[in-house]
C-alpha cells in the first residue's frame, strides 16, 4: 500500500471512517499516496473489515461508540502527523487525489481545504443527498458569511488546529461543525474540485431518502 512506507516521511494520516467496507478497502488502501498514513476507524463492522485493513497495512483503530463523527474523531485522536485528512471508506473519493487537496494546508496558503464533489457518472450523487448539501451550504453561509458549494468529506488540515477547536458532535454532524466552527475561528476555507463516483457497497447515510434528512436534521442542531 502506498500509504504505509518508510520514504519519504510520513506527512500526514488520512482517517478512514469504516463500517462493513471490505470491498472498497483494497481499492482504498492501494491509493493511499506515498507520505500518508491510512487510519483506518472501525465503527463495529460485521463483515471482517479491520482484519483485511490491518493485512493490508493500514493502522486500525477501534471505535465502539456508533456514530460518523464518533470514528472520524477517533481517528483524529489517534494520528500523529501534521496535517490531517479525512475521506470516505467507500470508494467513492479517489485518495489519490489527496495531495492536491492537501496542498495548499501543507504551503500555507489555507487552513482548511474541502474536496468539492465533481460527479463522474450517473448515480454517484443521488438528488436527494444533492439537494440536502445545498440546503446546508445556504445555510452555513447565512451563519458563517463563507460561501461553499460542497460540505465533502474529502477535507484536510492541521491536527493541532483541528484539536483546538474543540468538536463535540459524535453524528452526522461532525463534517459541518468542523467548518462552522472554524469559520468562527477566522480560518481560511478553500474549496478544489475532485472527482465523485458510484459507491462501492450500500450508503449507510445518503443511500435513501431517509438517511439523508436524518442527516440534515444532525447538521440544522449543529447550526442551531
Amino acid at each position: 500500500m502506498r500509504g504505509v512506507t518508510t520514504s519519504p516521511p510520513t506527512r500526514g494520516d488520512l482517517v478512514l471512517p469504516c463500517l462493513n467496507e471490505a470491498e472498497a478497502l483494497p481499492w482504498v488502501l492501494d491509493r493511499v499516496p506515498d507520505g500518508w498514513r491510512a487510519v483506518v476507524v472501525d465503527n463495529g463492522s460485521t463483515d471482517g473489515s479491520p482484519a483485511l485493513a490491518e493485512r493490508l497495512g493500514a493502522h486500525v483503530v477501534h471505535e465502539p461508540r456508533r456514530g460518523f463523527g464518533a470514528a472520524c474523531h477517533a481517528g483524529l485522536l489517534a494520528a500523529t502527523g501534521d496535517l490531517v485528512a479525512f475521506c470516505d471508506c467507500d470508494a467513492s473519493l479517489d485518495p489519490a487525489e489527496l495531495p492536491r487537496v492537501a496542498d495548499p494546508v501543507g504551503t500555507g496558503a489555507a487552513d482548511l481545504v474541502l474536496a468539492r464533489r465533481r460527479p463522474t457518472a450517473r448515480g454517484a450523487w443521488p438528488l436527494h443527498a444533492r439537494l440536502g448539501n445545498r440546503a446546508l451550504s445556504r445555510m452555513v453561509r447565512n451563519r458563517t458569511g463563507v460561501r461553499l458549494r460542497d460540505l465533502g468529506p474529502m477535507r484536510v488540515a492541521r491536527r493541532t488546529a483541528l484539536l483546538g477547536l474543540g468538536l463535540t458532535d459524535r453524528r452526522s454532524g461532525y463534517p459541518l461543525q468542523m467548518v462552522v466552527l472554524a469559520a468562527e475561528a477566522g480560518w481560511r476555507i478553500e474549496e478544489t474540485d475532485v472527482a465523485y463516483r458510484p459507491r462501492t457497497g450500500r450508503s449507510k447515510v445518503t443511500g435513501t431518502w431517509r438517511g439523508t434528512w436524518q442527516a440534515v436534521g444532525d447538521m440544522r442542531a449543529v447550526l442551531r
